[in-house]
């Protein structure tokens, strides 16, 4: 089951443990049962400090649990984790050992103020590439809280439960009265604050970490690039960010970025990181920005509890993209649905597929892509396409594009692996109609991250930061760059570009206040 490159891979990173691991399985008549064993023993090979024992609990279903320290630690695995859920069984290993990338203690100290018990299980599809890191997150806060316990549940293994508890997408998480928790993608930081909400917190004081000449909020390129501009500046630095790498992570292949021929958004984010690691930057990551308060120093209070004081404030937040908010929508982000016509566009070269959305961004979308795909489907909400009267008529002179109106998307269908086709409403008769395509571009516009400064920057009716030609809002000290500002062209090399600019502002700024 694990080839020989790959076990010598896990005796390299293994080599970094320093206390036992115990892989301890349930007693099952599952004919699975020997593949998850022998995949266990294997694991246990390639590391002295790694044991496999069998429990006296009996189990309709292949499962384990980790013990270290001498006691069960709260992650449990139901099923067998192969395919991308491997790699959770072997940060699971290191957690348990407090090895492998960590939360701050910051992070980790939310995760422990957690009002217990907690019992969550995340159901899951192998084939699910969203679904490892909403597994590896809550193992890691099951490793760090003493009442806590994640349980991963291979939903193959599980089919009446998963009926039974209406799952239609992975991952999902689940309480043990059976409540859902979370569905989809989602981060440490989304998820934090989640079980803040539904299960309390216990209090703590507001920590200040101090003043700095420039905080960053966003972790994207923009931020990436405008943090590292001001650290190459001399200046006192932070970065706020949910993740590092924003939604560029989401992106799939990468192959306009000038000078890179080709590359994935979670490379390009690790790129990233590793080039902030280069600085001395102070990374807060897995936060949000709760409020801030403008003044001669501008005060920016955290959801850690933390709080900041800085001249220059660069907001890079980004935008997201207006989803349909349909089933499959989610489950399929990055294997059919996308978002972004220019990036993902030449992954379907000779294919069918669907656009959603008659405005300008729709009816271009569905323009561009005709040169490349073997047909596309456009479909308007409204009786008739919103875009400019010229593109209409392009897109109408165009022999591969059809257009469909009134038409109401209700779900967007897919084999498990791939998006398959699209289901819309026709809203003049009712009737429920199918189409089969291999993508679905959604665009119905985008949501700039603006909501926490709103109130104090001018912002457009759409809520993007106005800014001028150097990245200066309508507040003094408080610059924007990339997607959510009104920079034309929501591209990664702009956002970069937009990004090294405001922070060359915000030092231009500060250098003439200091003279």
């Amino acid at each position: 089951m694990i080839d020989t490159n790959m076990l010598n891979q896990l005796k390299e990173v293994f080599k970094r443990l320093e206390n036992t691991v115990e892989l301890v399985y349930d007693q099952c008549d599952n004919s699975k049962q020997e593949e998850l064993v022998d995949m266990l023993s294997a694991v246990a090979k390639t590391s002295e400090k790694i044991n496999v024992r069998q429990s006296d609990q009996i189990s309709q279903t292949p499962r384990f649990r980790l013990r270290a320290n001498g006691a069960f630690n709260g992650v449990v695995f139901s099923g067998i984790p192969g395919g991308h859920e491997f790699s959770s069984l072997v940060l699971a290993i290191l957690n348990s050992d407090k090895k492998g990338k960590l939360p701050d203690e910051s992070i980790i100290g939310r995760i422990q103020r957690l009002k217990g018990p907690i019992r969550l299980r995340t159901f899951i599809s192998l084939s699910c590439e969203n679904c490892p890191e909403v597994v590896q997150t809550l193992n890691l806060m099951a490793i760090f809280h003493p009442d806590f316990q994640h349980e991963m549940v291979d939903g193959a293994f599980s089919r009446d439960e998963v009926e039974s508890l209406n799952i239609q997408s992975v991952p999902s998480v689940v309480q043990s009265d059976g409540r859902l928790l979370s569905a989809g993608k989602t981060g440490l930081g989304e998820l934090l604050s989640k079980l803040e909400d539904e299960f309390g917190s216990s209090q703590s004081e507001t920590q200040t970490l101090g003043d700095y000449d420039v905080v960053v909020v966003g972790g994207g390129p923009a931020g990436a690039s405008a943090a590292i501009y001001s650290a190459r500046k001399g200046l006192k630095t932070a970065i706020i960010a949910e993740k590092i790498g924003g939604q560029v992570q989401d992106t799939k292949g990468i192959e306009n970025l000038i000078s890179v021929t080709y590359t994935e958004g979670p490379q390009l984010s690790a790129q990233l990181a590793k080039h902030i690691a280069e600085y001395d930057i102070q990374v807060l990551e897995h936060r949000r920005v709760k409020n801030v308060v403008n003044d001669t120093l501008k005060t920016v209070d955290l959801d850690s509890g933390e709080r900041l004081n800085t001249k220059a404030l660069i907001v890079t937040t980004g935008a997201k993209w207006r989803e349909l908010g349909v089933p499959g929508e989610k489950e399929y982000i990055g294997r059919g649905v996308a978002y972004c016509p220019h990036c993902d566009g030449p992954m379907y070269k000779g294919k069918n597929v669907a656009v959603v959305g008659g405005g300008n961004s729709g009816v271009e979308a569905a323009i561009d892509l005709s040169g490349i795909v073997n047909s596309v489907t456009l479909l308007e909400f409204g009786p008739e396409l919103k875009a400019d009267q010229v593109l209409v008529e392009k897109a109408k002179s165009i022999k591969n594009i059809s257009i469909i109106t009134n038409a109401k998307s209700t779900q967007i269908l897919g084999d498990e692996d791939k998006v398959v086709g699209l289901e819309y409403e026709d809203l003049a008769n009712k009737q429920i109609n199918n189409i089969e395509v291999d993508g679905v571009f959604v665009q119905i516009g985008l949501a700039p991250n603006s909501g926490f400064v709103r109130d104090i920057v001018e912002t457009n009716r759409f809520g993007e930061i106005e800014t001028d030609e150097k990245c200066k809002t309508s507040v003094e000290g408080i610059y924007a760059a990339g997607d959510v500002t009104t920079t034309p062209y929501k591209q990664i090399i702009i956002a970069m570009g937009e990004g090294a600019k405001a922070a060359l502002a915000a030092f231009e700024d500060l250098t003439m206040v200091n003279a």
